[in-house]
């Protein structure tokens, strides 16, 4: 099993981020954050993916849980889980960046295909 990164959040601060950052995905098709949220959130989008792509009331109760914004789950249902319908997977990609200039952390880019 993978370990996952802290971030140095403590376990309810890091899962409302990866929320967040999850909505802002769907929402916006595509996100600039660090390297290591992008890496941390990938897998998460990927499974909301998936449930979309079944469509069944169960899997939008389940994507619901991540999903607060009402717009957004509606959207992931009805755009973005049949645009990947014949897709086996890969629904995201992470592209890196480079440092940022404040802090020097690495930032990337994380999109939907």
């Amino acid at each position: 099993m993978k370990q996952q990164s802290k971030l140095g959040r403590t376990s309810s601060h890091r899962q409302a981020l990866f929320r967040s950052l999850v909505t802002a995905l769907f929402r916006n098709d595509r996100i600039r954050t660090t390297e290591v949220k992008a890496r941390e959130v990938r897998p998460i989008a990927e499974k909301l993916i998936t449930l979309a792509k079944r469509g069944d009331l169960h899997a939008r109760r389940q994507a619901a849980t991540m999903i607060w914004d009402p717009k957004v789950l509606q959207r992931l249902f009805s755009e973005i889980g049949p645009k990947y319908q014949d897709r086996q997977g890969g629904y995201t990609r992470v592209v890196k960046l480079g440092q940022r200039r404040g802090d020097g952390s690495f930032e990337a880019i994380i999109e939907l295909v």
